[in-house]
């Protein structure tokens, strides 16, 4: 994403806030959806077919071997673990990385002027480009799943057991297939650890304690722990190879697969915080 065009509508009056974030939502949109730079190796139509199939398997030997007892032993579980795990559980929630994010590319749209200079505008669309990605990557796929869970229509642990479907009945107690949390979870495990590397022990133990706390307090079997767990962690990886071959944020490399590309330190973000107050006052 380049410095110019950050805002070049061809009007010479300043524009308002809200077309500020206007034309800056639509110049990202236009960004992210441009046509890719890089050509990535080609994937094996038999070897993601082997891979969906070996996850598939894995899911339907969890369900036959493993869901009505690990429900059971769940149920004997103490209360007051239980309610450390209520706790732990609504920390899955994929709102806790998409509104924090939302609000700050908001912020950063409405900010943004061109008087802010060239460097100013670079760090920026750095920015713009990571949290962008982390958005998409939890977004997208925690969309999907919260449509795809409720057409297959599997009953959450009930007393029905695990073999009970309601496929396309749309009610909240036939949505457990796959688990949403661990989609997000998993989804933001990768996203995040895909551009902050240090942050991947922290993502991962977060993950696996979400995906835990959905089985520990019977809301999902482990087979649907298991399938959100594959989708999240695919789709973030399918996204993050999407913003590879386009150079943003990522880059494709013979070597090393997708690497991460070098983003602006913590003295150039701290620059761009103050640069856009100053720019914002003076404007008033």
């Amino acid at each position: 994403m380049s410095a110019t065009g950050w805002l070049n509508t061809g009007d010479p009056e300043p524009l308002t806030w809200l077309r500020r974030v206007l034309v800056h939502l639509r110049l990202w949109l236009v960004t992210l959806c441009r046509p890719a730079r890089a050509t990535s190796p080609h994937t094996s139509v038999l070897a993601v077919m082997a891979l969906l199939g070996a996850t598939l398997a894995a899911v339907a030997a969890t369900m036959v071997l493993v869901d009505s007892w690990a429900i059971a032993q769940a149920r004997r579980l103490p209360a007051w673990l239980i309610s450390v795990f209520l706790q732990i559980s609504d920390l899955g929630l994929s709102g806790w990385f998409l509104w924090p994010i939302g609000l700050v590319l908001l912020a950063l749209a409405a900010l943004m002027r061109p008087g802010v200079g060239r460097i100013a505008n670079l760090v920026a669309a750095t920015i713009v480009v990571r949290l962008a990605f982390v958005f998409l990557a939890i977004g997208i796929p925690g969309l999907v799943v919260t449509i795809v869970k409720r057409l297959i229509g599997r009953a959450r642990p009930s007393d029905l057991g695990p073999f009970y479907y309601m496929p396309f009945g749309w009610r909240p107690d036939y949505a457990s297939l796959p688990s949403g949390h661990s989609t997000a979870a998993f989804a933001a495990a990768v996203a995040v650890g895909a551009i902050w590397q240090r942050a991947r022990p922290v993502m991962w133990i977060y993950a696996a304690l979400i995906a835990a706390s959905r089985i520990c307090i019977a809301v999902h079997y482990p087979s649907d722990v298991l399938a959100g767990a594959f989708v999240g962690t695919a789709s973030a990886l399918a996204i993050r190879r999407w913003f590879a071959r386009r150079r943003l944020g990522f880059a494709l490399d013979a070597a090393a697969g997708v690497r991460v590309m070098a983003g602006p330190s913590r003295r150039r973000v701290v620059r761009l915080i103050k640069k856009l107050i100053a720019v914002d006052q003076a404007r008033r």
